[in-house]
């Protein structure tokens, strides 16, 4: 092949990168050698990743032959540098975890690796996961490939720069308050969180009440593939989601029935302006589905509820307490705050600061939340949003020095005001790339599905991709 048709590679569907390997059409090797060329010629500009495993992934790739039938049979992935690679630094982009090196893997990384595909490096997140974007005191700021200038999002920032460029097709991602769907929104991939415990944490924790794993991807039948391999339960989880009743991949394949969507643009925080070229893109949107056969209804949903983000942040602060109380764990000494950024310290504080009550009185809170908006929102088969309240920020506007964290940490609310409310209920939501801005920034919009329905919200996407496809957009890196 020639370097051009090499580089497309990174370009091209995960299904299909297997199945030239499967065919001995291409080797293993050549993928995972044009994924590390792509990163070592736009790493050094973008800054997605942490760490780049090239030896030890060509010898694995060395070790896939033709004929290998498993879905992701020598296809390059990273992972999100959050999880554990066995061997591999884990670091929250915190300078307090130095330079620990984990001894196992993630049950999303098993479970890839198990599929066939083959690690090539970690990525980029601010610091501990707590910001929609990465910008960070440790590694610096990672760039959004449609303009250098701006975020990539957050908090799977560097994912989402690596799969937008072509240095991988395909990263890992989680979702605490929209860290899958902002990255994705930002950079023009598709962006689904999936149903509260459906991907297992394993074996770091037993779950999770905001946060779930999942991927970012260019197409929609490539992130339903994967969810296949990434759902169900593992021993010992304390909870887990319903197992779909057919694979998500042949549900997202099936043409949906005509369904009643239910269309906002009314922002869950008051503060938060939603610019009106978010908002035009939902109305269109809003057509396109209407032109598919849906019913569309513009709505303005009961989600402003008051006090809702200080209930949120007072959850939100115990799950990142926690990654630094892991983190103790492995550098053997307690925190400062000079370890920290002055957000990342300021929410440690708060969190210590709370009492065992004010958890579960919070907890208790958001759950009187969700119950209510889920039960609002039975009516409808599907809620259309923005995927964000502005065009993705300049990154000289966010940097992690600030006098005034909590102000920072509220100004990121009003960036990304549509995503949290998901993760509060549990619910299933996805990020569609499906417009662009006059200046070629992507415009996304969020889908909302019903509770465990990723099947039909999947359906429901990948309609809206064949009747307004996406994938073919390239950043001009």
């Amino acid at each position: 092949m020639s370097e051009a048709t090499m580089s497309d590679l990174m370009f091209t569907p995960v299904t299909e990168l297997a199945q030239k390997v499967r065919s001995g059409e291409l080797s293993a090797r050549e993928l995972v050698e044009t994924s590390l060329g792509r990163i070592e010629e736009l790493n050094p500009s973008l800054n997605a990743f942490v760490e780049v495993f090239a030896d030890r992934a060509l010898e694995e790739a060395d070790a896939i032959t033709p004929g290998d039938d498993r879905p992701l049979a020598g296809v390059p992935v990273a992972i999100k540098n959050n999880r554990s690679v066995s061997g591999g630094l884990l670091t929250f982009a915190a300078e307090f975890m130095g330079d620990h090196r984990s001894d196992y893997d993630h049950n999303v990384v098993t479970r890839l690796r198990r599929a066939g595909a083959i690690v090539v490096g970690t990525t980029t997140l601010p610091e501990w996961g707590i910001l929609p974007w990465t910008n960070t005191r440790r590694f610096g700021a990672t760039r959004n490939p449609w303009d250098p200038t701006r975020t990539s999002g957050g908090s799977s920032g560097g994912s989402a720069t690596a799969v937008a460029s072509g240095m991988v097709p395909l990263a890992h991602a989680n979702d605490g308050g929209g860290s899958t769907r902002i990255p994705a929104a930002c950079c023009g991939l598709v962006g689904l969180k999936p149903q509260r415990n459906r991907i297992s944490q394993a074996p770091d924790a037993a779950d999770s009440d905001l946060a779930i794993d999942g991927v970012l991807t260019r197409t929609v039948a490539e992130t339903a593939m994967v969810l296949d391999l990434l759902e169900g339960y593992e021993l010992g989880d304390a909870n887990w989601a319903p197992p779909p009743a057919e694979p998500f991949a042949a549900q997202a394949a099936r043409e949906p029935k005509a369904l009643r969507i239910a269309l906002t643009s009314y922002s869950p925080i008051e503060e938060a302006d939603v610019d009106p070229v978010a908002a035009q893109s939902v109305r269109d949107a809003g057509a396109l589905l209407e032109g598919l056969g849906h019913h569309v209804e513009e709505v303005q949903p009961p989600w402003r509820m008051p006090g809702l983000a200080e209930q949120f942040t007072a959850m939100f602060g115990p799950l990142v307490s926690l990654q630094v109380t892991l983190a103790q764990m492995l550098v053997g000494r307690e925190p400062t705050e000079r370890d920290m950024e002055p957000l990342s310290w300021a929410i440690l504080s708060l969190s210590r600061q709370m009492s065992a009550m004010d958890t579960h009185g919070a907890r208790a809170m958001l759950q009187i939340f969700a119950r209510s908006l889920i039960r609002w929102s039975a009516q409808y088969d599907a809620i259309l949003t923005p995927g964000l309240a502005q065009a993705p920020l300049l990154l000289d506007s966010v940097a992690p020095e600030t006098d005034d964290p909590m102000g920072l940490f509220r100004r990121s609310g009003h960036f990304t005001p549509f995503t949290p409310g998901v993760n509060i209920t549990g619910q299933p939501a996805i990020a569609l790339p499906l417009y662009q801005r006059e200046d070629g920034l992507p415009l996304a919009v969020q889908l909302i599905g019903r509770p465990a329905g990723e099947g039909e919200l999947l359906a429901l996407a990948a309609q809206i991709e064949t009747a307004a496809p996406w994938a073919d957009r390239r950043p001009g890196v």
